[in-house]
């Protein structure tokens, strides 16, 4: 039996580059950087930018008893989920809910309820955390609060994987659809970052840009973080076409794999495997895919093992395909990165133009493909992939095609 097509109907975001999908898009063309003072109380961190989100809507349309029971990942992804299932053209009443899901992936979980609670505990002395607390927390509450606001009774589940957790939610709406279990699925990344205690952490670690985000730059000094949210509408090529939808793109093929190596260092082996599974599901050759959009985080062994691994898979084709991080415009901002990455390639394939890698100024000769330095390009792009390759050695791609 055939394989069913998915394909992407409607998209929705919000992070650092504006406050639904088509801001974002436009800023990433015109390479604008989302790193801005922190808007937090830093108390004693060091760092003190960060991609914080802009483009918040004055009413999100979410019901205030619904919202007693949200943290802010659960917030940004509703609202994303709205945004997408308009530009779907998709109202309730017009979609089988129970062949209708979602999944949502998280890096972490809802930071800013655990922080409060921290604060409300140790420093304000409260005998007791917020009642909601543990709904708010849960990883899985985005993907649960998305399917209250938009009736969705079919598959419903979270993921998180670190910083792929974006790309296997896709993935796993996906398989839901090929399988036959739904028609519809919406599914992405949401992540909120930018809170004391994940900073603190994050800091130990001792992989923070002490200014901007510089990607494939020789002079790159570490990621910078990013909060944000953004979720695709991904239907069968079938009811899609049925309902008349207008359609953005089809994901042709995904690829998975795992490191099992190491708990932060990459290899060059799982990522290009995951690549290479990617590329045979999609039924193409490394030298058909036009853009890449990479993992890029601005570390020095993320950068370079990237480059190794897509030399490794790309041949002759690494001196061609185009290349670019995002992250340099709006962050990283872990289990959301992928999902807000879709946008770009997405986009890509839909106008022919290569979003770039900005803040790039001196070229690494261990990175030496090419990133589309500073400003955006016009090329013809038929097929994009977004890499994410995360802590744990968990990687995840997906390869999209201009329809």
């Amino acid at each position: 039996m055939d394989q069913r097509r998915v394909v992407i109907t409607g998209m929705g975001g919000i992070c650092a580059l504006g406050g639904n999908s088509d801001d974002i898009w436009s800023s990433m063309k015109q390479g604008r950087d989302g790193c801005r003072p922190l808007e937090i109380d830093t108390r004693d961190l060091k760092v003190k930018t960060g991609c914080g989100i802009i483009g918040y809507p004055e009413d999100d349309g979410i019901d205030k008893r619904q919202s007693l029971t949200m943290s802010g990942i659960s917030r940004i992804s509703v609202i994303a989920a709205r945004q997408a299932m308009k530009q779907a053209g998709l109202e309730q009443g017009e979609f089988d809910p129970r062949r209708s899901g979602v999944v949502v992936g998280v890096g972490i979980f809802g930071t800013d309820a655990v922080d409060q609670s921290y604060v409300d505990i140790f420093l304000e002395q409260k005998k007791r955390a917020h009642i909601f607390t543990v709904p708010r927390v849960m990883p899985s509450g985005p993907s649960g609060h998305v399917s209250i606001a938009m009736g969705l009774q079919g598959p419903v589940f979270g993921v998180s994987s670190a910083c792929a957790s974006g790309n296997h939610a896709f993935i796993s709406a996906i398989d839901q659809i090929r399988l036959g279990r739904a028609d519809v699925m919406l599914a992405g990344g949401a992540e909120l970052a930018l809170v004391y205690g994940p900073l603190k952490a994050w800091e130990s670690l001792r992989v923070l840009a002490r200014s901007v985000c510089r990607p494939f730059s020789a002079d790159r000094d570490g990621l910078v973080l990013g909060d944000g949210a953004a979720i695709a509408v991904l239907e069968s090529y079938e009811h899609a076409k049925a309902r008349g939808a207008n359609i953005l793109a089809e994901i042709i093929g995904v690829g998975l794999s795992g490191d099992a190596s190491d708990i932060v260092n990459p290899t060059v082996e799982g990522p290009a495997e995951a690549i290479r599974n990617c590329l045979a599901d999609a039924g193409i050759s490394a030298g058909q895919v036009d853009y890449i959009n990479a993992h890029g985080t601005a570390t020095q062994t993320n950068d370079q093992t990237e480059t190794k691994v897509i030399r490794d898979v790309f041949g002759a084709a690494a001196d061609t395909v185009s290349v670019s991080s995002t992250k340099s415009m709006h962050g990283h901002c872990l289990g959301a990165s992928s999902a807000i990455e879709l946008i770009a390639c997405v986009n890509a394939v839909r106008e022919d133009v290569i979003p770039p890698t900005i803040n790039y100024t001196t070229p690494d000769p261990a990175c030496d493909l090419d990133v589309t330095p500073n400003v955006a390009r016009e090329k013809k792009v038929d097929i994009a992939i977004s890499n994410a390759f995360a802590f744990g050695g968990t990687n995840a791609v997906i390869a999209v095609r201009k329809i």
